[in-house]
Formats: structure tokens, sequence, C-alpha cells
């Protein structure tokens, strides 16, 4: 049976025994931790603001793109530009404005669409499902699948690259906290399943493999399944669903909001909840700097409480060893909070592996992001 040793913690100087509450007054605590928030860490509490620089050059710089002003749109998810990709992850945004002409297949890896905008219906091997702002669709590796929007849809789009998502681990918590997996929707072959069918025209299928698109073309259209079973399916969960794990006394990790796995990232929901209530806990994020993990965050809607200049749409991209935390603005609330919750969706991505960043990113960056933590005049 594996057990959690006793282990001791050193404390040195003047400085909180409980992480994330109780700071010496008039300090600022920083976290050092191993393999994200998962090893073990280390509390810093400065007498200044880790993120007070002057000046920041480098390839450490952090960035943030304006994903909401991509206007070129395309009927191909495959045609969206890239705008942050490794070996094990590619992200995209996505704009489609009218019905997918092609099917569309991921023979790289599981694909997850995350709906910033728009509704409309999903169709593919399993059958139908709708689709509005706030879902998480998660495509099994080798789906057909097309989507038909009633308006124009943006879609943050996350490759598992040649592996697959899985669910978090929840522990103690058990397997219902935070969202329960009976709220998974699974496609359906439903009436409108049937009149997709029933379009029986010529049909090519875009197939993605090693980053190129091949195309087989079918006199018909192959989505002609009738029946199926088995564990393996398409799932659609909105972020609204989501119960966030948080401590009246402690503010939780970005960890503990995980959403899903793969095996090389993570994919995190930061959605509605309560503003911590005990008097000596942190209301705003640590500081911290993340050495194993990049950390991208996309702003899908609300109130982004610890970010100043960062709207929906938008795209933050924090490389490991980056050190970081909330903005002067949000900084003022540290322990104090005017409002009882918090009022913000977004979608945290941490990849193990270093990002690249993608042409679709670099033609809509804001350059002055590093700047916004410089304290105001």
């Amino acid at each position: 049976m594996a057990r959690k040793w006793i282990s001791l913690s050193k404390v040195e100087g003047d400085a909180s025994r409980q992480a994330h509450a109780d700071m010496p007054d008039g300090t600022y605590e920083r976290e050092m931790s191993k393999e994200g928030f998962f090893g073990p860490a280390a509390f810093l509490h400065h007498k200044r603001p880790p993120t007070g620089w002057s000046n920041f050059e480098g390839p450490l710089r952090p960035r943030a793109f304006n994903l909401a002003a991509l206007n070129e749109g395309s009927p191909s998810p495959w045609a969206s530009r890239s705008v942050l990709h490794n070996n094990a992850c590619d992200i995209r945004f996505w704009k489609l404005d009218k019905p997918m002409p092609a099917l569309a297949r991921n023979a790289d890896g599981d694909q997850l669409l995350f709906i910033h905008s728009g509704e409309g219906d999903l169709f593919c091997d399993f059958g139908h499902l709708a689709f509005e702002p706030g879902d998480y669709i998660v495509l099994p590796r080798g789906t057909m699948w097309r989507l038909s929007p009633k308006d124009t849809a943006n879609i943050l789009m996350v490759e598992a690259t040649n592996t697959h998502y899985t669910l978090p681990d929840k522990g103690i918590l058990g397997n219902h906290a935070i969202f329960d997996p009976a709220l998974f929707d699974a496609p359906a072959i439903d009436d409108a399943f049937r009149a997709h069918q029933a379009d029986d025209r010529e049909t090519r299928v875009e197939i993605k493999r090693r980053g190129e698109v091949s195309v087989a073309t079918y006199p018909y259209n192959p989505l002609d399944v009738v029946g199926w079973h088995g564990e393996l399916m398409p799932v659609r969960l909105n972020v609204r669903h989501i119960r966030p794990l948080m401590s009246h006394r402690y503010h939780v990790p970005p960890s503990a909001h995980t959403t899903f796995l793969s095996d090389r990232f993570v994919v995190c929901t930061f959605a509605p909840r309560p503003f911590e209530s005990d008097p000596g806990a942190l209301k705003v994020p640590f500081f911290h700097n993340n050495d194993d993990y990049d950390e991208v965050l996309f702003y899908h809607a609300g109130d982004f409480f610890s970010r100043d200049n960062i709207d929906a749409g938008m795209m933050t991209f924090h490389p490991s060893g980056f050190t970081h935390g909330p903005h002067p603005k949000a900084l003022k609330n540290m322990l104090t909070q005017s409002k009882p919750a918090t009022d913000e969706y977004a979608v945290m991505i941490d990849t193990r592996d270093p990002l690249d960043v993608g042409e679709g990113a670099s033609a809509v960056e804001f350059a002055g992001y590093v700047d916004t933590w410089k304290p105001k005049a």
C-alpha cells in the first residue's frame, strides 16, 4: 500500500507555517515547486512583489495574444493557424462561419474542442451532438466529424498529439467531485443525425496525420452508422456544470481545477467560486515560478480579477521559469475582496515540454503584456 510518510518542513526566519495564509505583515509570498504543484515546494516571503521589475528582456518574457482579432475563417480545422505547439500538444484557434463542406479526422491524436462562442451541431461517426458556448467536446483519435454552426463559431482546439485524454485522479474527493461523469453527454443517433445521413452526396474526408492532410473521397456520406456500443466515444461537458474545488481558509493551487489529463500536459478550468473568507488567507493567485511547466491561459468569459488589460478571447503564455502572479491592481485585494465570489471562466493548459509560438499567435500579440506588472505611477 502506498503511504504518505510524515516528513519535516523546515521554517527559517519570519515565515508563515501554512502556505498561502497568515503571511508576515507587509510581505509577498512566492512559491517554488517541483512537478507543477504536485512535488516538494518552498514558500518565500519577500519584502516587495516578486514581479516588480523595471525592465524585462529575453525569451523568458511572458506573451499575450488577442485571439479574438484573428479574423480569418476556415472551413477546415486543419487550415486554422497554430497558436502554440510542441511535440505533445498543438493549440489552435479556429473560426467557422458556415457548415464544414468536408468531414475531418485527426489521425495524430485525440482532439479537444472548446467552444468559445457560437452554437450549432456536431455530426460524427457516433451520431449527433448540439454545441453551445462553454462546451468541451472530446473527440477520440480517428473519429470522423463535421460542425454545422448556426452563426460564427470561435473554437479553441487542443490536440493531444500521439496520445489520449483521460480524467484526473480525484483521490479522497471521490469520482463525483468537481463534476460527475454522469454530466458527460454522448452523441445520439437521433432525427437530426438521420436527416444528415439522408444527404448522401459525394463526401471528402480530410485526414490529418503527422501534420499533413490526406483526402479520402467517398461517393456517399460515410457517416452511415445505424448503431454502436462500447466505452470509447466523443463526450461533451459544459463549464457551467463544473463545481470548483475550494477552501475558505486556503487558496488552492491551479492543479486542483484539472478537468482533463494527457501524457505531457493538463487542461484545467477556472469557474466562478466563492473567495476565501478566512482573514489571513490569500484571495488572489499566489506568486510562483513554475520551473517544470509552461503555463497557458485562455480567457473565455467574465471578470478576470487577477489580470489587467486582458479581455475575453485573449490568451497568455508564461514560459517555465518565469515568476508571475497577480497584477498590481489585483494585488491591492490580496487579503480583502469587495465581492463574495469570482466571476470568470478560463481554460488553462500546462505543458511539461516547452511550447513554440505559432504564426497565428505572432500576428495578434499584445506586445506590452510584460509591462502590465510594473507598478502604476
